[in-house]
């Protein structure tokens, strides 16, 4: 049973705890009313409190139908459900920002601030196993890490993903049991989009010509490599406590015990500083890392690279500087 399956990815990946306030991200399809029922069910066993956040992006006529379809649920399950209206595409235009991404970043940004204003720690996301395929497939195309490739975390900071062993399949069938009636959006149907693409023309062939059970498959890939990632993540920071010398605006790192890692770690660890010293590493590529491997390995003084706009880094008298600009 779905719910079995569930309670037990929750257990394993320890997503919920007793007396949780959790916001669940509803959109009104399938896999978000699955999470949103599913939750409903086990919130007195669990002892939880539960939040819905929507956003209508004003981009589909059925979008004010969708919205009253979660208000009208929320509002039969006595479930305070906070909406958000706006006009996504207008809103890429003006930042110059593609419509999906600039969905995304309101969407997330709208789930912190509700969470923000009811004091809620957890955010629950209705991410599947075949979204975590589809997200697997799209970085490695992209020519990505193993950072990429262990695809979508069952947990990370206070976003969990309980159905994220779940395939759609599974889930559809649990909506149709719970008589849930969810509403589908037909631009998932639209091959513009490179996810789309994925999930209806790649996938489709790679089941009927390679593996019919390319979904499990890939699942199993990125559960195996993020038992690795977590692995170099431990020894990184090990070997971070044990060269950093200031770690104050900016950071200090011992040059000579730099020079002696294994380049694998020296690489791991300049990301883990740089996304440490202003929270991300985006625009950092890998010519940028070896280009700072190259320079402290050299230990030439007056030489700097500026590999993002945001970052400063140069060698001098035995350390490594690394300044937020």
């Amino acid at each position: 049973m779905l719910e079995e399956k569930v309670l037990k990815t929750m257990e394993k990946y320890k997503l919920i705890e007793k007396d949780d306030k959790i916001i669940i991200a509803v959109s009104g399809g399938p896999d978000s009313m699955c999470l949103l029922n599913l939750l409903n069910s086990f919130k007195e066993k669990l002892n939880i409190e539960l939040f819905v956040a929507h956003v209508n992006h004003m981009i589909r006529e059925e979008a004010d139908s969708e919205t009253l379809y979660v208000q009208n649920y929320c509002k039969k399950n006595n479930i305070q459900c906070f909406i958000k209206k706006i006009d996504v595409t207008k809103l890429a235009k003006e930042k110059k920002n593609g419509t999906e991404e600039m969905g995304r970043i309101v969407r997330y940004n709208f789930f912190e601030e509700v969470a923000n204003r009811i004091s809620a720690n957890k955010i629950a996301i209705a991410h599947t196993l075949n979204d975590n395929a589809e997200t697997i497939l799209m970085n490695l195309m992209r020519g990505s890490s193993l950072e990429g490739l262990k695809g979508i975390e069952p947990k990370r900071d206070k976003y969990i993903r309980p159905i994220i062993e779940c395939s759609r399949e599974e889930i559809e069938k649990y909506c149709d049991e719970k008589k849930l009636e969810p509403k589908f959006d037909k631009t998932n149907k639209d091959n513009t989009y490179t996810r789309n693409k994925i999930r209806n023309l790649l996938i489709p062939y790679l089941k009927e010509e390679f593996n019919p059970n390319i979904i499990y498959t890939l699942n199993r890939m990125a559960e195996l490599v993020r038992q690795d990632v977590d692995y170099f993540n431990n020894i990184v920071k090990k070997e971070y406590n044990n060269i950093v010398l200031e770690e104050k605006e900016n950071i200090v790192l011992d040059l000579r015990k730099f020079n002696n890692l294994e380049k694998v770690i020296k690489s791991r660890l300049l990301l883990y500083t740089i996304n440490k010293l202003i929270g991300t590493t985006q625009g950092i590529e890998k010519i940028n890392i070896e280009d700072m491997i190259k320079l402290c390995e050299n230990n030439i003084g007056n030489k700097y690279l500026i590999p993002n706009k945001k970052i400063k880094i140069y060698v001098k008298k035995g350390k490594i500087f690394i300044y937020k600009l």
